[in-house]
């Protein structure tokens, strides 16, 4: 089974007077790249959450926002006006800095500023914020199972188009075979020309030194061997899109090889319906290629 890169998951909680809000997002990377959003009062928390992600998660880079509230005033902290100010000023320096760029920033709301450090005084409060930890840490599984499944629909859609993708190259190298058979005589024909013509007009030159020349010729443009690689090639990708390991870097290089063998046909090909189908394989494997960067 395919997964992509691109997925998004929210999910919201409430428990012992928190409520909290979730978001996941993702999109392609070389490898796995977690950045995570947390409140910095809730001690444990992300050293928690990030060994989860790394054993849901292969490769991706991936985004963690969690943003928790307070039901009531009773409960979670007090505001520390210091801290607040400080925060604000940064604020306004920040957005100052950007406008002089040229740069529009969204809007921080309240519940940004609230989870900044030291804006709301945990330590005052007696509430212990372990059981919160808890919870979050619990229903972590949920929300990757969501973000999960949301990949793993976008990735069937990626397999089916990346399968699709395969069939035609098949399809153009059992047309390249095809036409290298009917070039064949066409090449044959034209050495013995060639031959005939150099031999009339070369006076003392040897024949066997001419017939060994374009027999090397003749071997610099056989395309047997990069017909025999992209077979194989499309073989592997298939097995590759059947396991249900992530493929997305063994696919991205066999996108790089099955480019090769169609630069090379297309400098071998002597004949304008091989150069043809050479240009129409660059193209397929190039929009494959472009799929391939999604895929896990």
């Amino acid at each position: 089974m395919t997964n992509s890169m691109t997925g998004f998951a929210a999910a919201k909680g409430e428990s012992g007077g928190w409520n909290w809000a979730w978001d996941i997002r993702s999109v392609n990377a070389r490898g796995l790249d977690i950045r995570m959003r947390l409140p910095d009062w809730i001690e444990g928390l992300e050293p928690a959450l990030r060994p989860m992600i790394q054993k849901a998660l292969a490769r991706g880079n991936v985004s963690l926002s969690l943003k928790v509230q307070t039901e009531g005033s009773d409960v979670g902290g007090t505001l520390n006006a210091a801290a607040l100010s400080q925060a604000l000023s940064m604020l306004a320096e920040v957005e100052h800095e950007a406008q002089s760029r040229g740069i529009s920033l969204t809007p921080a709301t309240p519940a940004d500023l609230m989870n900044l450090r030291g804006v709301i005084d945990t330590a005052s409060s007696d509430r212990d914020t372990g059981p919160l930890r808890d919870a979050l840490v619990a229903e972590l599984p949920g929300l990757l199972q969501a973000f999960n499944a949301m990949r793993a629909a976008e990735g069937a859609m990626l397999e089916k188009v990346l399968c699709d993708q395969v069939d035609q190259i098949e399809t153009l190298t059992e047309a390249a075979t095809k036409e290298a058979v009917n070039r064949r005589e066409e090449m044959a024909a034209s050495f013995r020309a060639n031959l005939a013509r150099i031999l009339e007009n070369a006076d003392g030159a040897d024949p066997d030194r001419v017939a060994q020349e374009l027999a090397v010729i003749a071997v610099k443009t056989d395309i047997t061997e990069e017909l025999d690689r992209l077979r194989a090639h499309v073989k592997a990708a298939r097995d590759l899109l059947a396991t249900k390991e992530p493929v997305g870097r063994k696919l991205d290089f066999l996108t790089q090889e099955f480019n090769r063998e169609a630069n090379t046909l297309c400098s071998k090909a002597q004949s304008a319906e091989l150069t043809r189908i050479g240009l129409d394989l660059k193209h397929v494997i190039d929009q494959m290629r472009e799929q391939v960067q999604n895929v896990e």
